[in-house]
This record gives structure tokens, sequence and C-alpha cells, in this order.
């Protein structure tokens, strides 16, 4: 197939950055967070040392732009504005929510105080709200003008990841006995039964930006394509032996990337579930493409060996891995 060869050759052409290039992240613990603003030009991390740090992403330079410190416990989850290009927030185990502002001196500019354990969050694609998720089930919607709660929905099985669809009016929460609840937004109700997609507990979900899949991945080891319309179960992939932790569609939406337990990382062409190209990898807890090229970031518990193509860390501090790289 055509995309397919061009792809898979653009990949192959990629011999600078085999398996990604390391840069030291200045985490000393897992990054279990990773994530681009909306313009590709920086890069956020969030890590279980309890803090996050923001990156200048500029062809082969990668520089840190400030380590954002303020959280007591691990973070769990982050991601930026789809609007503003500086803002990021962290979810923590802590109970709050901290809002930071790329330009500032990495003190967080607002801190929400939760009603428990935070280990999930995102952004409603008008980049006002933020939907943040506890350890007791718990979501709540928040303000980001006013900071101020918007919504409390309580689910009465264990929720684990939560997105907001592409235009915003329905709202998805992964659960524990492997099926997608799908609400309406902003009212927060279930006008249907769950989707039954998974026999293990859903772990992740994510959208494709063009609206037309989300994809969710399960302790089964399968990754299952949805309609985001029609919210049907277009296709299966089960190239992996592992649990799926985190995914992530490409800027085009052609092509999907998953982390897991397995020592290599597939890019995944949608249509057809073909495995384009493979990444050597250790355990991989998140994934993230470029919002504008064929970037990928990922990161985990890899430590720093002292070698490979970016920066080292002779110290043994945790690594981000970029595959490509931009071209501005």
């Amino acid at each position: 197939m055509p995309y397919v060869d061009e792809a898979a050759r653009f990949f192959r052409e990629q011999v600078d950055y085999k398996d990604g290039r390391a840069y030291e992240s200045g985490h000393r613990d897992a990054v279990n967070g990773i994530g681009w603003n909306c313009t590709g030009a920086r890069l956020g991390s969030g890590s279980s040392d309890k803090t996050a740090a923001i990156w200048n992403v500029r062809s082969t330079k990668v520089s840190k732009v400030v380590d954002c410190i303020g959280h007591a416990k691990a973070i769990e989850q982050l991601g930026w504005s789809p609007t503003e290009p500086n803002t990021m927030a962290t979810a923590s185990t802590d109970k709050t929510v901290r809002i930071w502002d790329a330009r500032g001196s990495g003190k967080a500019a607002h801190v929400w105080n939760t009603k428990g354990e935070n280990i999930n969050m995102c952004w409603h694609p008008d980049g006002n709200t933020v939907a943040v998720g506890n350890k007791e089930d718990l979501v709540s919607v928040y303000d980001v003008r006013t900071n101020k709660v918007l919504n409390d929905k309580k689910f009465n099985c264990e929720v684990n990841e939560i997105k907001w669809n592409v235009t915003g009016d329905l709202f998805f929460a992964t659960t524990g006995d492997g099926t997608v609840k799908v609400l309406t937004y902003p009212e927060l109700k279930e006008p249907a039964p769950a989707l039954p997609g998974h026999t293990a507990n859903c772990i992740s979900i994510n959208f494709d930006p063009k609206g037309k899949y989300f994809a969710t991945g399960s302790a089964d080891t399968l990754i299952n394509l949805w309609s985001a319309t029609e919210l049907i179960c277009v296709r299966t992939f089960g190239q992996s032996e592992w649990p799926c932790r985190n995914l992530s569609f490409s800027y085009d939406g052609q092509l999907l990337a998953y982390s897991s337990d397995d020592t290599f990382l597939k890019l995944t062409y949608v249509e057809t579930g073909e495995v384009v190209h493979k990444i050597s990898a250790d355990t991989t807890y998140c994934v993230a493409w470029h919002p504008k090229e064929l970037v990928l970031a990922f990161a985990g518990n890899e430590k720093a060996s002292g070698g490979g193509g970016g920066r080292s860390d002779s110290s043994g501090g945790v690594v981000i891995r970029l595959f490509g790289h931009p071209k501005t």
C-alpha cells in the first residue's frame, strides 16, 4: 500500500535515530507522562519523582526550559492546553492538579486542591476545561479560567483513563471491567450501555486528531480501533504480548503507537493493522506523536547508560527518547 511503503521507507531512512535518541530528562524515577504542546515546539514530561519538566525541541536540538517543582507525590499524567502553547497541567496523587506556564520560573501558576489522589486527566478541545479522575473513581471537571469545579461524576466501577472526543460533546472513560463508558457532555450522563470492548481491564484510550477513530488498549493485550462517529469496533490489533499502557495517533491519523512491556515499540498503520516500523525499547510507559510531523516521543523507566545519540547521563537518571526530529 502506498502510505505503508512510503512510511516504512521514511522510517528506515532515519539511520541516525535507529531506536530514538536518548536525552537526559533530569528525572530520578519513572516518566509516567509525556506530551507535546499544540505547536510541537515544546515537550513536557512528568515523573514519579514528583517533578515535571518542559523542553524546547528544535530540529536536532533538545534543551530544557524549566523544571516544574511543587508536587508532593508522583505525577501520574500531564497534558498541554490544546489552544494555549505555554500552558501545561499535571495531575498527582498528592491530591492536587497544577497548571504551569512554560514561560515561568518553575512554580505553578495555579494549584487546584482536589477530592482524592489523582491518576488521570485530560483537556477539553476548547482549552477552557480540564477533567481530573482520582483513585476513588470520581471525575471532576474544572474551569481553567475560574479554577472552579463545573461538575462531578462518581463512577460505580474502576476508571483508568478519560478523554473527550475531538468535538468535545462526548466524554469517554475506560473501565476495569473491560468496557468503555460514553457520556454526554456537559451533563456527564450515560445515554446508553457501556461499549463492551475487552475481556480484561481496559487501560488506555486516545482519539485520532482527524476525528475518524479512537483506540483503546487493554490488559487482554489487544488494541481495539473504533469508529468515533458510530461507536463500533472496526478493527483489532493483537501484536503485543503485554498490556497496552498508553496510545497515540500521528498527526495525520494514519499511524498508531502504543506502549507496553514489550521489547519493541510498534508503529501500526490503522487502516490495516500492519506494523510499519519497530523501535527497540525498554519498558515504555508513555508515547506521544508530534502534532504536525512524524516525530515520536516516548519514555518509561529506562536509565541512561552514558551512550546513545543524544545527551547522556552517567549518573543513571531516566531518559526520554525522540524517534525522528522536527524539520524546524
